[in-house]
């Protein structure tokens, strides 16, 4: 054998042999966020009020762990389902693979110590130490004040327990091995007080992932330097097309000649009973916009968002918001 084949066989073994190590190292070292913090969380009438609010019209973990109408617009929630899961989330959505919402009811989370979920929260790793791919974003979670979480918790204890049995979730491959990459340790803020709008609708953006749905997605991420331009696109089942809006403060094509009151009515108005009544035909505008869970905002809140939103870069892109799927 000559000199140059000993070569190239030696190389290539350590290549080999290093993807190996790297791939055990990701599948047996990793995730590492952190063993879950000891606490206990008193569900006190406060709390639990506080959590109800965030969970239902600011993080909005109702928006996937329940059941939603897409008969109407906005898809509102169904009675009866709050915290339920069991959403599918898969491939003919863009995913790489097949991802179900969890029972966030206390049927489902019983096992889970009030330090799990608050890491599971703030990090996507579950109880078992198993990586969770971020349909729930749990990075922008994971940047929040430790009372609004606990008050999230404390308000999970409280819902009315569902029996609902969920499949497991199962990552395609290269991510059913990638994903224990994405697991990060919680960097948690305080929140900024009420006052300081700014900062405070910042807070709340982040709380709320609007940059997630409002910022173009390509190769399985965010495509930087779009950040809420708008145009990231969601497939319904029937093959309609909607995509996010511009939120940015461009004049032509995002909000820069909105005023707050048209930035706060707008969210109202496409949550009022009128609307929701309406019984939506094949090819009828719809949104995976939750209108309905974001239209119960205190006015504050959105005052605050409004003010955030204005000082993000304005970012020129006119987004044809609905395609309607061609009717056989």
């Amino acid at each position: 054998m000559t000199t140059l084949k000993k070569t190239i066989l030696w190389i290539g073994g350590i290549t080999v042999s290093a993807l190996f190590i790297s791939i055990g190292y990701v599948k047996l070292a990793l995730p590492n966020v952190g063993k879950a913090p000891q606490m206990t969380i008193e569900k006190t009438p406060e709390r639990v009020a506080r959590g109800e609010y965030l969970a239902n019209h600011i993080t909005l973990c109702m928006d996937c762990h329940s059941k939603r109408d897409w008969t109407r617009f906005s898809g509102p929630p169904i009675a009866g389902t709050t915290g339920m899961g069991g959403e599918r989330f898969d491939q003919s959505l863009g995913f790489p693979g097949v991802y179900y919402s969890a029972n966030i009811t206390p049927k489902g989370i019983n096992r889970y110590s009030d330090g799990e979920l608050f890491r599971v929260i703030t990090t996507g790793v579950t109880k078992e130490g198993r990586a969770m791919f971020p349909v729930m974003p749990y990075h922008y979670y994971g940047r929040m004040d430790e009372e609004d979480i606990k008050d999230i918790i404390a308000y999970l204890r409280s819902l009315p327990p569902i029996d609902n049995k969920v499949p497991s979730s199962q990552s395609d491959f290269p991510m059913n091995i990638l994903i224990n990459t994405i697991p990060q340790k919680a960097s948690l803020n305080t929140a900024p007080p009420q006052t300081d709008l700014v900062h405070y609708g910042q807070y709340l953006v982040n709380a709320g992932a609007c940059m997630e749905c409002h910022t173009k997605f390509e190769k399985g991420s965010l495509l930087k330097g779009t950040e809420f331009g708008g145009g990231r696109e969601f497939v319904f089942p029937d093959g309609d097309i909607v995509r996010s809006s511009n939120i940015t403060p461009d004049k032509e094509t995002g909000i820069g000649t909105w005023t707050e009151d048209v930035f706060v009515n707008t969210f109202h108005t496409r949550a009022d009973s009128a609307m929701l009544s309406i019984v939506l035909k094949p090819g009828d505008f719809n949104t995976i916009m939750p209108w309905t869970m974001y239209g119960k905002m205190h006015d504050q809140d959105l005052h605050a968002i409004f003010a955030y939103l204005k000082t993000v870069t304005p970012i020129k892109n006119v987004v044809e918001v609905f395609s309607a799927a061609k009717q056989k």
